[in-house]
C-alpha cells in the first residue's frame, strides 16, 4: 500500500514536472511568435505612435487627403460663382446653439452703403439667421460613378449662400475655392515629389552603385543644379511657358519643373547608401547567382533603406508646396481659372485690400499649417525609421 502511495506521488511530480515544461516550451514558442510577426515596418509603427504631435499630424494628412480626392463635397457652392453685389462679405458666424436648443444657424449679413466712402459694409442683422445643416443638398457633383447633391454643411435654403471664410472682390466663396485650392496645391506638391523620389532613387543609385564615368556625370550635374539659385531658375522656366497654354497644361509643367530640381538632395543621400552596402555580402551573393543588375538594386539594396526614402519625400512635399504657392502668387506658375493657394493669395497684394478684406489672407494661414503637419508627421517617420534614434 505504501509502495503505490509512493509510486503514485512519484508519478504526479513527473506529471507536474512534464506540465510545466511544456508550458515553458509553449511561452517560448509564443515568444518566438510574437518576434517573427514584429517586421520593420511594425517596428517603425511602434516607434512612430511613441511621437504623438507626428500621430495627430497623420490623422490630420488623411483627413487633407478625403478633401483632394473630394473636394466637391466639402464646397457649398461652385467655386467660380461670382456677384459683385456680394463681394467682400465678411466671415459669416456658424453658431450651433440658439434659444437654449441645438440648432445650426449663421448670422444674417446685411450690406449698407458707406455716404463717406462709397464703400459697401455688411453688418449683422439680429433680426434675421440662415439655417445651415450638415449633408444637406447643394449644386450636383460625381461621387465615383454617381451623381449626388450631398454636401458636408449648406444653408438649409438651396438659394441662400453662406459665406464661412467671406468672399472677394468677385463674391467668389473663400471656403469653396479653399477647398479646390488645397486639391490643386497639395497635388501638386505629392506629384512633384513622387517624381523627385523616383529621378533621385534612380540617378543616384545609377551613380553609386555603377560609379565610373556615370558617376562623375551625375554628380557634376548635382553641383551644376546646386551651385544656381532656384528662385531664378524657376521664374525663368515658368515664365517661358507660352501665356496661351490651358489650366491642364501648366499644371503640368509646374509639376514637372519642382520635380526637374528637387531630386538631387535625395540622390546624393542615395548614392552614399548604395557606397555604403554594395560590398555587403547579400549583394555579392546576389551578384554571384547571376540576378541583374536592375533585380539587385530593386530587390535588394533599395528596401534596406526604404524607409528613409518615404521619410525623406515627406519633408520634400513642404517645401514643393511653398514653391508652387510663391510662383502662383508672383503671377508666374498656375493662373485663373486655376485655383490654388498662391492664385487665392493674389488677392492680397496690397496694403489696402488687407486692411478691407484680412480673411482674404486664410490661404496663407493654411499652407503654414499644412507645411507644419508635413514636417511634424516627416520628422517622426524619419526618427522612427532611424533604429539609432532615441
Amino acid at each position: 500500500m505504501t509502495q503505490k502511495k509512493g509510486s503514485s506521488s512519484k508519478q504526479n511530480e513527473f506529471t507536474m514536472i512534464a506540465d510545466k515544461e511544456n508550458a515553458e516550451e509553449f511561452s517560448s514558442s509564443a515568444s518566438e511568435e510574437k518576434v517573427s510577426v514584429a517586421s520593420n515596418w511594425k517596428l517603425v509603427w511602434w516607434r512612430y505612435r511613441k511621437n504623438r504631435l507626428a500621430v495627430i499630424s497623420l490623422f490630420l494628412l488623411f483627413f487633407v487627403l478625403t478633401i483632394i480626392i473630394f473636394p466637391d463635397f466639402y464646397a457649398n457652392q461652385y467655386s467660380e460663382k461670382t456677384n459683385a453685389r456680394e463681394a467682400y462679405i465678411p466671415i459669416q458666424k456658424i453658431h450651433f446653439f440658439k434659444d437654449g436648443k441645438v440648432d445650426l444657424w449663421a448670422e444674417k449679413l446685411v450690406g449698407k452703403r458707406n455716404m463717406k466712402t462709397l464703400a459697401m459694409e455688411w453688418v449683422s442683422d439680429p433680426a434675421q439667421s440662415v439655417d445651415v445643416q450638415f449633408f444637406g443638398k447643394g449644386f450636383q457633383w460625381k461621387f465615383l460613378f454617381w451623381n449626388t447633391e450631398r454636401h458636408l454643411l449648406v444653408p438649409a435654403d438651396a438659394s441662400t449662400r453662406i459665406f464661412i471664410l467671406g468672399s472677394d472682390r468677385m463674391g467668389r466663396d473663400q471656403w469653396s475655392r479653399l477647398m479646390y485650392a488645397t486639391k490643386t496645391s497639395l497635388t501638386v506638391g505629392m506629384v512633384s515629389v513622387l517624381i523627385s523620389v523616383l529621378l533621385g532613387v534612380l540617378l543616384g543609385g545609377i551613380s553609386g552603385y555603377f560609379g565610373g564615368t556615370a558617376d562623375m556625370i551625375i554628380q557634376r550635374l548635382i553641383e551644376i543644379l546646386n551651385s544656381v539659385p532656384y528662385v531664378p531658375i524657376w521664374m525663368a522656366m515658368t515664365a517661358a511657358l507660352p501665356r496661351n497654354w490651358s489650366s491642364e497644361q501648366r499644371f503640368f509643367a509646374i509639376t514637372v519643373i519642382l520635380s526637374l530640381l528637387g531630386w538631387t538632395t535625395l540622390g546624393r543621400e542615395v548614392r552614399g547608401k548604395f557606397l555604403s552596402i554594395r560590398e555587403e555580402d547579400y549583394v555579392l551573393a546576389a551578384e554571384l547567382i547571376g540576378c541583374s543588375k536592375f533585380r539587385i538594386i530593386a530587390n535588394h539594396m533599395v528596401p534596406t533603406f526604404l524607409s528613409h526614402i518615404i521619410a525623406t519625400g515627406t519633408l520634400m512635399i513642404p517645401q514643393m508646396i511653398v514653391n508652387e504657392t510663391s510662383l502662383s502668387f508672383l503671377g508666374l506658375g498656375l493662373r485663373p481659372p486655376a485655383i490654388s493657394y498662391g492664385v487665392m493669395l493674389q488677392e492680397a497684394q496690397n496694403v489696402k485690400t488687407m486692411a478691407q478684406a484680412p480673411w482674404l489672407m486664410i490661404p496663407g494661414l493654411v499652407v503654414v499649417i499644412a507645411v507644419l503637419m508635413f514636417n511634424l508627421a516627416g520628422d517622426g517617420l524619419r526618427d522612427a525609421a532611424d533604429p539609432y534614434s532615441k
